[in-house]
């Protein structure tokens, strides 16, 4: 069987999709890029045995023969990247997020569009067990036309700050707003439902001091109030909350469907509980069904972070590439409904929490509309357009702060 020819770019965050080629038997790893050294010295040790090109240059990176580019840089660089990789001729899997910004948004579409090459969203949670069961039923019309959800991404960073940020100030993790990443939580509804959003309202947090006390200077948490196309509504919430949550809910005409919840202790979001009638308008006798789903192939999924979703999104992109129909990718436009709600959610949050209109980048009229729109919290992206990091302005976070962190990063690195 030939194999897809992968490139990854971030050796870090990439590494378990380099471990899925190399355990996979329709792809392989053949080049690797990162600006670390220390990240290329451990990849080189963790490839012996495979022919695999190691770079620390992008742009000699991309000239490798191959077929596909995996995207695990920092988050909010993936779309000028995915743009080069697809002019490049490259098929292209981005991490999260899409974009950064809406001119971002409307040069990867059009990119995708103009290149024709295979463009897929690496939002993995939309590929856990209890999800991706989920979606399962709702297009079988288990639970009838979706009416409500709510998605809940909640995860403390502040004790592994120093790991994921290093100390540097203008990292992009501590320059992030409130609902900027929001795509754990809104994306399975999304994928789930296939119903494009319409409009949001968003909310942040008034609380400040886990984020500010390792140099974030976003709020500690966001919501996004979303109005899906057919009336139905989502709430999703995420960001830095005390204790972990991960958990899906969604109600139908017919009935609801939820995964369990962590303090539940009955596996997670693996297990899935339905709760439905055999006719909408009609309140039937409760026929609650609980289990936990069976994906296939477990035996090659062991081992693979996030529940095994990098494994289920990374084999799906490859069957994409290979021309099977049945590949269940997040393409540009989904990609696009998953990330706007977080980004129009801020500007609602600025505004004093007015409703704003989420554009529909597959109308080539309205991306004319915002095809120079850089507006972001990222100082070297936005310009004139910069936006303060939450609704109350940037703070002003003393060196020290990043000092201590950065020096918490280097003895975690030490104990290695």
């Amino acid at each position: 069987m030939e194999k897809i020819r992968i490139g990854v770019l971030g050796g870090f965050r990439g590494g378990s999709m380099i471990d899925y080629c190399k355990r996979s038997d329709h792809a392989e790893v053949v080049a690797i890029c990162d600006k670390s050294p220390e990240v290329l010295e451990k990849q080189k040790k963790s490839c012996e045995g495979f022919d695999v090109t190691f770079y620390d240059n992008f742009d000699e990176f991309i000239k490798h023969d191959m077929d596909a580019v995996v995207l695990a840089n920092y988050a909010n660089q993936h779309a000028p990247f995915a743009i080069k990789a697809m002019k490049a001729g490259k098929h292209v899997y981005s991490e999260v997020l899409p974009v950064q910004t809406m001119k971002e948004a409307v040069e990867l579409v059009e990119a995708v569009e103009e290149t024709g090459k295979i463009y897929a969203y690496g939002e993995n949670y939309c590929y856990m067990i209890g999800p991706y069961e989920m979606k399962k039923l709702y297009k079988q019309g288990k639970i009838g036309e979706f009416e409500y959800g709510e998605g809940e991404y909640v995860h403390n960073c502040e004790p592994i700050w120093p790991e994921i940020t290093y100390g540097e100030k203008d990292h992009w993790r501590n320059n992030m707003y409130s609902t900027f990443y929001c795509t754990h939580s809104m994306g399975p509804l999304i994928h789930i439902t296939g119903l494009r959003p319409v409009s949001v309202v968003g909310f942040e947090s008034g609380h400040f001091e886990r984020k500010r006390r390792v140099g974030a200077k976003g709020a500690t948490f966001g919501i996004e109030m979303v109005t899906l196309e057919n009336g139905g509504i989502i709430k999703s919430i995420h960001g830095d909350l005390y204790k972990d949550s991960l958990w899906y809910s969604m109600y139908g005409s017919k009935g609801r469907i939820e995964c369990a919840r962590m303090d539940a202790k009955q596996g997670n979001i693996d297990r899935v509980y339905v709760n439905c009638d055999d006719y909408s308008g009609e309140y039937g006798e409760e026929k609650l069904e609980t289990y936990i789903p069976v994906l296939g192939q477990e035996d090659k999924v062991s081992g693979f972070g996030h529940g095994g979703s990098d494994y289920y999104s990374m084999y799906h992109f490859v069957e994409k590439i290979k021309g099977n129909p049945d590949a269940d990718i997040i393409d540009v436009y989904e990609a696009m409904d998953m990330f706007l709600p977080g980004l129009f959610a801020y500007r609602s949050i600025l505004e004093g929490g007015v409703s704003k209109e989420i554009p529909n980048l597959r109308d080539k009229s309205v991306r004319d509309l915002w095809r120079n729109d850089v507006a972001c919290t990222d100082p070297e992206v936005a310009g004139d357009m910069l936006l303060p990091t939450n609704a109350k302005g940037t703070p002003e976070i003393e060196d020290a702060v990043y000092e201590h962190v950065k020096k918490l990063c280097k003895e975690k690195n030490e104990k290695q």
